[in-house]
């Protein structure tokens, strides 16, 4: 019998087939240096650009690939592999995650420091290597006053330092899940779509008891495919939404108004400056204060999933649960 799993790579793939070869590039050279038994799930998430082919056709490494006919939302899809995976840990990474070497072991040994911990982040880097902010205080009325006032980085930016230290959310893009604590805290919540989901997951595992750490020590370059890609306009509604069910979730209505009241203004301050600076859209900040005011209106991914399940498994495909 083989050892047990200690670590089980999670990857979920939308439209990402270039990325992902560069992902699975990096996680076949952290499985040959670990010293430890690891595995490696791989969802795609009903991809059109062949992505599912091309991991089939990989023959450097044992993988289990899980390939959907029916997008879904992000949130359904990690809690899925966590649910599947073996390993006393879960790496979750998007397809656009790259790790660099150690990073498996970095993320491993703080986890096993702390017993407390039920996640730990890596350090993001843009791909040209420079720092990306990848730890947050959780979204709050102060933490959106912040934003307004122009003092985001200092009060609300918790990935400075070169020590493992406590946060309060970390980006999932690169995150070390204790399977035990994903386990009490009912994995995550498919009400989020896509973008919110990972911060109500470490907020929901704050209230029963555990914390997420930073690790400085565990770089992953992040190549922003969920930024940079298409449909810029639904992402903007997609993030108004979910920070809008976010707030309403863990404050309150009047929380939530207050904060988008907030966030607005932040926006509308650097449209007015895009107007001025070169390599600033307008538009785009001007579009973020329409959703971020308005939540509820505009058609964002989860609809542009529906759509696309619709057109490719027919029109009586049910909208994704998410």
């Amino acid at each position: 019998m083989g050892a047990e799993v200690e670590v089980s790579y999670c990857v979920v793939n939308t439209e990402g087939r270039e990325v992902l070869m560069a992902c699975l590039d990096a996680i076949g050279r952290e499985r040959a240096a670990v010293g430890f038994a690891t595995e490696l799930l791989v969802l795609d998430n009903g991809s059109d650009d062949g992505s599912a082919q091309a991991v089939r056709g990989r023959r450097d490494q044992s993988f289990e690939l899980i390939a959907l006919d029916e997008r879904r939302g992000k949130a359904e899809n990690d809690s899925e592999l966590m649910r599947r995976a073996r390993g006393r840990y879960c790496l979750l990474l998007n397809e656009d995650s790259e790790l660099l070497p150690g990073a498996t072991a970095q993320l491993r040994a703080a986890l096993e420091a702390d017993p407390r911990a039920g996640a730990a982040g890596a350090a993001l880097l843009a791909p040209d290597r420079s720092p990306q902010p990848s730890a947050w205080r959780f979204p709050s009325v102060s933490t959106a006053l912040a934003g307004a006032v122009f003092a985001h980085r200092r009060y609300t930016v918790q990935s400075a330092g070169n020590q493992p230290r406590r946060v309060d959310w970390a980006q999932s893009a690169a995150l070390m899940v204790r399977r035990s604590a994903a386990e009490a805290v009912g994995y995550m919540d498919p009400a989020f779509f896509v973008y919110s989901d990972e911060v109500d997951f470490q907020k929901r595992l704050q209230g029963i008891g555990w914390h997420t750490l930073h690790v400085p020590g565990a770089l992953a370059i992040h190549h922003e495919q969920l930024s940079t890609g298409v449909l810029p306009e639904r992402r903007i509604v997609e993030l108004s939404r979910n920070r809008d069910l976010y707030i309403r979730k863990h404050h309150s209505r009047a929380a939530a108004a207050l904060v988008r009241w907030l966030t607005a203004w932040t926006y509308l301050a650097r449209a007015v400056a895009a107007v001025f600076l070169p390599g600033h859209d307008f538009r785009r900040y001007a579009r973020h204060v329409s959703a971020t005011l308005h939540p509820d209106r505009g058609e964002g991914l989860r609809e542009a999933a529906a759509l696309r399940n619709s057109r490719v498994l027919g029109p009586r495909t049910q909208e994704p649960g998410a």
